[in-house]
């Protein structure tokens, strides 16, 4: 495990709470236009969640009824997102800092990804937090990947914000991500972010 040379100064510190906008060089791959929040990265590596891909196949009733959650009546349509191609059923719910849980994953820039049963069942009975989407699966990255992949050109660094990851329309959190760090999308390539 010889990672002991650490050339970029800005990487050696924790990435944890920034979001991670795929650039169009991961076009072919599952993680094409992702925004990602990441909710850990250190000496074993980095772990984060996709915030930008909505499932329709799945609802929140299904994912209840398969970890026999009990549901009260009227419990909110949370939307349900895939996450990332690893451990793809379990779940993660990432969501505003006005629900409180004390073991979540992480809480930083208004943004909290807590991945417990208990929150789970505050959701089902109506009282989960307000805003958040219910997230199946997350992307890893072993020890110094993540940092060769943001050297590569694959990933860009942005700012993580509230309004960003729950008050963005899914299908333009990736442009809006870009576009807030002031990158011509069409620099890349002239088929991207034309609707």
């Amino acid at each position: 495990m010889g990672h002991g040379k650490h050339h970029t100064q800005e990487y050696n510190g924790p990435l944890a709470g920034c979001l991670l906008a795929a650039t169009p060089t991961l076009q072919e791959s599952c993680f094409a236009r992702s925004l990602i929040y990441l909710c850990a990265h250190n000496e074993s590596g980095a772990m984060g969640i996709i915030v930008n891909y909505p499932v329709s196949s799945v609802s929140i009733a299904d994912v209840f009824a398969q970890l026999e959650i009990d549901t009260a009546s009227g419990s909110p349509a949370f939307p349900i997102h895939f996450g990332g191609p690893v451990e793809a059923n379990r779940g993660f719910v990432v969501h505003n800092e006005d629900y409180s849980a004390d073991d979540s994953l992480i809480r930083k820039n208004g943004v909290a990804v807590t991945a417990s049963l208990s929150i789970l069942q505050d959701l089902a009975k109506g009282n989960g937090p307000r805003q958040g989407m219910l997230v199946l699966g997350y992307a890893g990255w072993s020890p110094g990947q993540l940092e060769s992949e943001i050297e590569a050109g694959s990933w860009i660094v942005v700012p993580a914000t509230k309004q960003l990851v729950f008050d963005t329309d899914n299908e333009l959190k990736w442009n809006v991500a870009l576009t807030s760090l002031g990158i011509d999308l069409g620099h890349y390539s002239s088929d991207v972010g034309h609707a």
